[in-house]
């Protein structure tokens, strides 16, 4: 069951969506679903309803609310038509990794505000990868597990690559990474596990092999079906056994 709703944030509101498990049943758990690059859809509002109806309260922010309205974007054809391509990498260029650690303090209280009392889960796509993982390192007393699937740059020279924050992370981590991903190479995976090992993260690392970058996303032109129920037979167990 999904209901929109509405997030103050120190720089303005962020619409977001909630869902609820389909049967009603009440849950203390909840999980924040952030976004990759064509904001949040339908394709993304159906994958939140799965995670829900395992038993969570989801949400699914709108990163790019500073950018005023937009699409949603077709992830089909988005990056191949010059005007769409452009505009989404200036809005994920402002959606900054600072900007939704910020944002996800309001995130966490809006789904408090839905009866969360209990742990919090969360899971990236594409751009959100790397914020799921950098929320977790902010808000280590709520954020309990933090899934990424093929998400990249994690482990990147920049200086708010998620790898830095490893000594900061008390959850358990999955990475979920495509076969062949040139935004995650292989490089930036060994620096990745390197990291959260030296640290004493628990974590885990696992290729998918033939599957591309967005392979789990239903309306992506690279979804793969049974890559994406392998991944979300991975994302519940992790949120089942960390919850």
């Amino acid at each position: 069951m999904k209901r929109d709703i509405e997030i103050k944030t120190k720089d303005g509101t962020a619409k977001a969506a909630v869902i609820q498990p389909a049967n009603g049943a009440a849950t203390d758990k909840g999980v924040i679903l952030y976004m990759d690059a064509f904001g949040p859809r339908e394709a993304l509002y159906w994958m939140g309803q799965r995670i829900a109806d395992a038993g969570y309260a989801v949400l699914v922010p709108d990163l790019y609310y500073r950018s005023g309205d937009y699409g949603p974007f077709n992830a089909r054809t988005a990056f191949s038509e010059e005007g769409s391509k452009t505009r989404i990498r200036a809005m994920m260029q402002t959606a900054t990794q600072a900007l939704t650690a910020q944002d996800s303090a309001a995130f966490i209280e809006a789904l408090e505000t839905e009866g969360v009392t209990g742990a919090i889960g969360t899971v990236g796509y594409c751009m959100g990868g790397a914020r799921a993982i950098t929320a977790a390192a902010h808000y280590p007393e709520r954020i309990k597990a933090a899934a990424s699937f093929h998400g990249g740059n994690l482990a990147s020279d920049a200086e708010d690559s998620p790898h830095r924050l490893a000594d900061r992370i008390k959850a358990r981590i999955y990475v979920g990474v495509a076969g062949v991903d040139n935004s995650f190479p292989p490089e930036q995976s060994a620096r990745f596990a390197e990291a959260f090992r030296v640290a004493g993260v628990d974590h885990a690392v696992e290729n998918y092999v033939g599957m591309a970058h967005g392979w789990a996303v239903p309306d992506h032109s690279v979804y793969d079906k049974d890559g994406s129920e392998r991944h979300f037979k991975r994302l519940l167990t992790l949120f089942e056994e960390t919850l």
